[in-house]
């Protein structure tokens, strides 16, 4: 019989695709565990960006010119890439937005404006981020709608019973974050999504948290829309992904208008592109697109199981090095969860704790997350939050940890 081969990452070979990763922060070498935030960026993507201004800058879907078919066509194939990313069914399925914010509250007007009526029930989730809360309780406000919320178990699981009882015959979408921000927690997307789809309504996932570390296939999952950030995934700012059932683009008009999105346009009449290009008005971030193309090029060309295995280790050595420390409290203990870990130490607020961590070079994020009523779930104000990615090492955690140790010391 055969020995099992466990895939294992090398991590010191993509450390050296990430120039930042050299310098250093109050005298020491980064590290930089704040990746649930903003991820940073290899090499490969810095490259393509600048190349493309400094080679090939021009606008898109525009000029008959070299630059501009150039441009085009490098445009169109990040957008194929992406597409591949989540197996997606088309191109056109998938819209390049400004990020998960843009891309829900894109989902929010378009769609929702032209679905939701009075009486009509939203359900979310207590773990969701501002992002995936704002634009629907918005709606809610607009159409005279009801917001309804799926609690947590004390794990910070989703509490599944409670959520087949809320899903009924009222409830027209379903919003939820594929993997928490804060917790880590990982929802079990395709069983709400055939409960939801059982009475009508339509499934709507946040993927910022779960794209960067879980694979993920839009088919499988059967969800209508699906969303995630560029600046997550090893990728620049400003740019995002958001997949939508084709049926459900098809039928949904523009988010914003202007140049780009249209197909005549009168004083009296407008008629509009078909979708992507319906959602993507006026000049699109096209240095931007081609880094997140670059960025999930990347990202795909890893093993992606090796890759989970190397960050579950060092979320498991992390949560066991800071669940020995005295005082400290980890928040979300769901089987399961991505590498993200928050934390509160007794007595010590969560802003005290990374000022003195980025005092030792270590950059974690401290704050309410853009999440408060998760935040008012936990009876907490804040958390402190370490969070990682391919090029983090056990050696960080330590430096984590000491630092801590030396928080409490500092506040004793």
């Amino acid at each position: 019989m055969s020995a099992t081969v466990v895939a294992t990452l090398d991590v010191d070979a993509i450390r050296t695709q990430f120039p930042i990763l050299a310098r250093q922060v109050a005298g020491v070498p980064l590290a930089y565990l704040d990746n649930a935030a903003t991820s940073q960026v290899p090499q490969v993507v810095l490259d393509v960006m600048t190349r493309h201004y400094a080679d090939g800058h021009a606008n898109v879907h525009r000029g008959v010119h070299t630059l501009s078919h150039e441009a085009s066509v490098a445009y169109d194939a990040a957008r194929a890439v992406a597409a591949r990313f989540l197996n997606a069914p088309s191109a056109s399925d998938v819209v390049l937005a400004h990020g998960t914010t843009s891309a829900l509250n894109l989902v929010a007007r378009a769609w929702g404006d032209a679905n939701i009526r009075t009486g009509d029930e939203i359900l979310l989730t207590t773990l969701e981020h501002h992002s995936n809360l704002v634009p629907w309780v918005r709606l809610a406000e607009r159409a005279g709608a009801v917001i309804k919320v799926i609690p947590l178990t004390i794990d910070g699981s989703l509490d599944l019973e409670a959520c087949s009882e809320l899903i009924g015959p009222r409830v027209k979408v379903v919003a939820f974050a594929h993997a928490s921000n804060v917790l880590g927690t990982v929802t079990p997307v395709r069983r709400i999504a055939d409960l939801a789809h059982a009475v009508g309504a339509i499934v709507v996932i946040d993927g910022a948290q779960a794209a960067p570390h879980l694979p993920v296939d839009v088919q499988a999952l059967d969800c209508d829309f699906y969303v995630a950030s560029g600046h997550k995934l090893y990728g620049p700012n400003g740019i995002g992904l958001l997949y939508g059932r084709a049926a459900l683009l098809d039928a949904m008009p523009p988010y914003e208008g202007g140049g780009g999105m249209i197909e005549q346009v009168g004083f009296d009449r407008i008629t509009y592109a078909p979708p992507p290009a319906r959602f993507e008005a006026g000049t699109p971030p096209v240095a931007e697109a081609l880094g997140l193309g670059a960025a999930l090029e990347w990202l795909m060309a890893i093993d992606r199981t090796a890759l989970e295995t190397h960050e579950q280790d060092l979320l498991s050595y992390a949560s066991e090095r800071l669940g020995r420390l005295p005082g400290v409290t980890i928040h979300g203990t769901a089987a399961g969860k991505v590498s993200v870990l928050s934390f509160t130490l007794h007595g010590i607020h969560p802003h005290d704790i990374g000022t003195v961590l980025d005092q030792h070079g270590v950059a974690i994020r401290a704050g309410h997350h853009c999440a408060q009523p998760l935040m008012r779930h936990l009876r907490v104000p804040a958390t402190a939050r370490a969070s990682f990615a391919a090029y983090n090492t056990r050696a960080e955690v330590d430096l984590l940890v000491d630092g801590v140790i030396a928080a409490q010391r500092m506040f004793a």
